[in-house]
C-alpha cells in the first residue's frame, strides 16, 4: 500500500514538473497576447485599450502591445503584475478544468490579478464566488498546461 502511495505521489510531482516546463498561452496567429490590447491599461484605465505595434514587449513567449512607451516600461519592470492569468484563457473555464476563448471586455482584476473571461455573463458567474473559483482555477491550471501545453 505504501509503495502505491509513493508511486502516485511521484506521478503527481512529475506531472507538476512537466507543467512547469510547458506553457499554454491564448495568442493569435502572430503570437500576440490579449488580442493586441494593452495589459497595463486594464489596471491603470480599468478598461481595455488597444495597444500600438510600436510599443511591444515579449514575455514568456507572448508578444504584448502597449498604448504607450510608459505602459511598456511599467510592464517590463514587473511583468508578473500585469500578465493575464491562466495564459489569457477564461478563468472560469480553467476553474472547471477546461480552456475557453475570451471577450476582451469581459475582464476583472481580482486580488491584483488580471482575469479574462469568456463573456460578461461568465464574468458575473465567476464573481459570485471569485475567491473559491480562483482557488479552483489555480489548482487546475498546472494539469491543463501539462495536458495541452507546448
Amino acid at each position: 500500500m505504501k509503495s502505491v502511495l509513493v508511486f502516485a505521489l511521484l506521478v503527481a510531482l512529475s506531472s507538476f514538473a512537466l507543467a512547469a516546463d510547458k506553457s499554454l498561452l491564448n495568442l493569435d496567429k502572430d503570437g500576440i497576447a490579449l488580442q493586441g490590447y494593452d495589459p497595463v491599461a486594464f489596471f491603470t484605465d480599468n478598461k481595455p485599450v488597444k495597444g500600438d505595434p510600436k510599443f511591444v514587449s515579449i514575455y514568456k513567449g507572448a508578444t504584448y502591445q502597449f498604448a504607450s512607451a510608459e505602459h511598456r516600461d511599467l510592464f517590463n519592470k514587473d511583468p508578473k503584475k500585469y500578465e493575464p492569468q491562466f495564459g489569457g484563457y477564461c478563468a472560469y473555464a480553467v476553474s472547471k478544468g477546461k480552456t475557453a476563448p475570451v471577450e476582451i471586455d469581459a475582464f476583472a482584476i481580482v486580488d491584483g490579478r488580471l482575469l479574462m473571461q469568456y463573456d460578461k455573463d461568465i464574468r458575473d458567474t465567476f464573481a459570485k464566488d471569485s475567491k473559491g473559483n480562483l482557488v479552483k482555477a489555480d489548482h487546475n491550471w498546472p494539469g491543463i498546461v501539462a495536458d495541452k501545453g507546448k
